[in-house]
């Protein structure tokens, strides 16, 4: 138990200080400020169906240019969610899967879709904030 709230902890790493609230709330805000990055999480959504190519998900998310598909693409490569496989054809084909973390999120991205139906009023998907 840390002393006072805010104070840093310099005691041995154990079990009990990876559970800290501190920890929690810095693992979570990783987790939505990655996620909650325009088009991410709809992305992860498509692909949770399955592989598809670059035309596909530019079809299936609605909205999204080539250039911030592509930068999403290679942001969710870089952080190991989704693999971008090349078939040397002819004629040459690139698809896009999730891999293993990728597809750990599919349960998660489920709840949280139940979650919003139920507790959060319809809009417009289509509106830009």
């Amino acid at each position: 138990m840390l002393d006072s709230p805010g104070a840093p902890y310099d005691g041995p790493v154990t079990e009990d200080v990876l559970h800290t609230p501190e920890a929690c709330d810095s693992a979570l805000a990783r987790a939505f400020g990655f996620l909650g990055k325009r088009w991410n999480g709809l992305i992860i959504g498509v692909l949770a169906g399955g592989p598809s190519t670059f035309t596909g998900l530019r079809r299936a998310v609605g909205g999204i240019s080539d250039s911030v598909l592509s930068d999403r693409l290679t942001e969710l490569a870089a952080a190991g969610l989704v693999r971008r496989a090349v078939d040397d054809g002819p004629p040459v084909a690139v698809s896009y899967q999730l891999t293993d973390a990728g597809t750990a999120l599919t349960p998660v991205l489920e709840q949280l879709t139940t979650w919003a139906q139920q507790s959060l009023p319809e809009r417009d998907c289509s509106a830009v904030d």
